[in-house]
């Protein structure tokens, strides 16, 4: 192949040659035009060749992120109300939603009578025996003294008149009994009043207090439940995307929407591992931001962490190559940069990193 060069010789030797065939001729000029055509063509050569050799530039491209809170419900119920929407900015504690669920407000009214009871149980306790259930014991034993005296007398002498022949062994047999059922009546009623009179046992004072434990916790988790019905703002925040409308039927877990601080805005981008070459945190480099008038950040790495098995860049030959993980780069503005948004499309020369 004839280079530019030889070839541009060639038509100056060419243009230079007389058109006589004799060699004593004088040789023309070279007119302009040649010249100028010759120059052009000589500096396209050149920048042609100059701009194959140069490295081209590599330019990443990544995504303006930010710190993002799912709200979430935590009880079942239908959506009373929605406060906010999206965009609005909203303050930490500020009610976002509130959920309507009748069955638990009154499955609280339910366990707070529950512990009144218990209250009043052990309180009975504490207070011991009435004394009238004290007196009434008295009564009981003094009645089956009573019968166990009668019962013995008559036991006495019907015992007298079978030995003598006046009653059957069959009377005498009714006696003993009666009088055995007299004795066992008069012993039950000694052992209740001595009952009465001790009052309820350690036992008992401690299931009647673990009665009122076990009720007040059923309170405070059904309190914490009806709590959960008023969702609010964990942090001061701004509103992403709102999933539920008042009406809607949500379950424990079910995203309410998303709330994302725009003063905590980074840039990520997925690199190969291959890019990573010096790269280390706190390094700085510059991006651009097209939303913003293509406007330069200065930003400073603050993560540098692999991405799952599933994100890597596969090799395109059998022999020759390898796969090669990608890693995600997280950097962070050094200065506010205010207008800058989670979703914006940021890039940066990665040559002139």
């Amino acid at each position: 192949m004839v280079s530019p060069l030889k070839w541009l010789r060639a038509r100056v030797a060419g243009a230079k040659r007389p058109k006589t065939d004799d060699p004593g001729a004088p040789r023309t000029p070279l007119p302009p035009t040649a010249i100028i055509v010759a120059l052009t063509v000589i500096v396209i050569v050149v920048l042609t060749l100059w701009y194959l050799v140069q490295p081209q530039p590599l330019l990443v491209q990544g995504e303006a992120d930010a710190t993002r809170v799912d709200i979430a419900a935590r009880v079942d119920g239908r959506v009373a109300e929605r406060r906010v929407s999206r965009g609005q900015d909203v303050a930490k504690g500020q009610v976002l939603v509130t959920i309507d669920n009748p069955q638990l407000l009154t499955r609280l009214k339910e366990a707070e009578a529950g512990r009144a009871v218990a209250a009043a149980d052990l309180k009975r306790i504490e207070v011991g025996t009435r004394a009238e259930v004290i007196a009434s014991r008295k009564a009981a034993l003094a009645a089956a003294d009573a019968n166990a005296h009668l019962a013995q007398q008559t036991y006495d002498r019907t015992k007298q008149l079978t030995t003598r022949d006046f009653a059957s062994v069959q009377k005498l047999d009714e006696a003993t009994a009666t009088l055995d059922v007299a004795r066992r009546s008069r012993e039950q009623a000694k052992l209740s009043l001595e009952e009465a009179v001790a009052g309820y046992t350690v036992e008992e004072r401690g299931v009647a207090q673990a009665a009122v434990v076990k009720a007040d916790a059923a309170i405070a988790t059904l309190k914490a439940q009806v709590a959960e019905m008023t969702v609010t703002a964990p942090v001061a925040a701004q509103v992403y995307v709102t999933n539920a409308d008042p009406g809607e039927y949500v379950s424990p877990g079910v995203p309410l929407m998303s709330l994302i601080d725009v003063s905590d805005v980074w840039v990520r981008f997925d690199l190969r591992e291959d890019l990573l070459k010096g790269l280390k945190i706190d390094d700085r480099f510059e991006v651009r931001v097209p939303a913003l008038g293509d406007r330069a950040i200065t930003v400073v790495i603050r993560r540098i962490a692999t991405r799952g098995e599933y994100a890597g860049w596969r090799a395109t030959r059998a022999t020759g190559d390898f796969d090669l993980r990608t890693f995600e780069i997280r950097a962070y503005p050094v200065a506010p940069v205010p207008g800058l948004r989670p979703g914006m499309s940021v890039y940066a020369d990665w040559k002139t990193r």
